[in-house]
């Protein structure tokens, strides 16, 4: 595993030494929030990183809600046959740029980075500094040392026994494993209740989004066990990341025949009465800004 990740360990450690010295210019560079911020950090440059992946990741899942309609046509029709039914949805999929696993894109593409900050940091306990921080063992000294409510960043559940005040860092340990925990199923949940619309809440499509609410908060809250006090503090930063940015996009540019499109079209009304507008046409899930109403000429009275 060290061998295929290095290059990521110099990646994920630089980009945290640089905004540990960006938050050194204003805080003390041993202190523990300083660390913490500097893993935060990582946070936005990674989200930044993986936007393009979010948008796709919307889109897809639009369509997938979309063609909901045209599966349950296809499971009538070859409902008989799970391999023509298979093929058919392939090619359904395929003709609508759709993908069912879509919403583990962005999961996915930050596994690779969320399992070299967790060799990165555990390299702590095994005092064997991994990426620029070999470089760097001043540095590796200070993050091994620091601490956020008196718990080691370098310290889980699992080890919090290695370190001094066990009991403190089994409590942080918990509450933050918690907060990862339920910040990853309410973003799922996000999902399903405000921007699928009801006909999607049927068929295989909607079994699979029920499956990855439940399941993937339950591998979080088993594994966050063992997983250090840094790395959770990434993933929770990251699933509130992704709850504002899912709270903007549904607000913005609700998916058609949904909850969010329906007060979407109520906001839009009310804009428009408070301006003395007739109300907008219904929304198509695409728009993003309301226009500014032409302005109208002033007819000459009559004489």
């Amino acid at each position: 595993m060290d061998t295929i990740l290095a290059p990521l360990y110099w990646v994920v450690s630089w980009i945290m030494i640089g905004w540990h010295e960006l938050f050194s210019l204003f805080m003390d560079s041993d202190a523990g929030g300083t660390w913490a911020l500097s893993i935060v950090g990582l946070v936005v440059v990674m989200r930044i990183i993986l936007i393009p992946l979010f948008v796709r990741q919307i889109k897809s899942m639009r369509n997938m809600q979309l063609i909901q309609p045209q599966m349950r046509e296809l499971q009538a029709k070859y409902g008989h046959d799970k391999e023509k039914l298979s093929q058919e949805m392939m090619k359904l999929y395929k003709d609508t740029g759709s993908n069912p696993f879509s919403s583990c894109l962005p999961v996915i593409a930050q596994a690779p980075f969320f399992f070299a900050l967790f060799r990165v940091l555990n390299g702590i306990a095994e005092d064997v500094p991994r990426g620029a921080f070999a470089d760097y063992p001043e540095l590796f000294d200070s993050l091994a040392n620091s601490t956020v409510f008196g718990a080691p960043l370098a310290a889980s559940f699992a080890t919090a026994y290695d370190y001094p005040n066990p009991t403190t860092t089994r409590i942080i340990a918990a509450i933050m494993v918690v907060l990862m925990t339920a910040t990853t199923f309410f973003t799922q949940r996000q999902l399903m209740r405000q921007n699928m619309p009801k006909t999607a809440l049927e068929g295989p499509f909607a079994q699979q989004q029920k499956i990855l609410l439940y399941v993937l908060p339950l591998m979080f809250l088993f594994s966050g066990y063992y997983f250090p006090l840094g790395v959770v503090l990434y993933w929770l930063t990251s699933n509130l990341w992704t709850m504002g940015q899912q709270f903007y996009v549904i607000r913005r540019m609700p998916a058609p025949g949904t909850a969010a499109e329906e007060a979407y079209q109520k906001r839009r009304e009310a804009k428009a009465a408070r301006r003395g507008m007739a109300p907008p046409p219904a929304s198509t899930g695409t728009d993003v800004v309301i226009a500014e109403p032409s302005p109208v000429t002033p007819q000459p009275k009559r004489q």
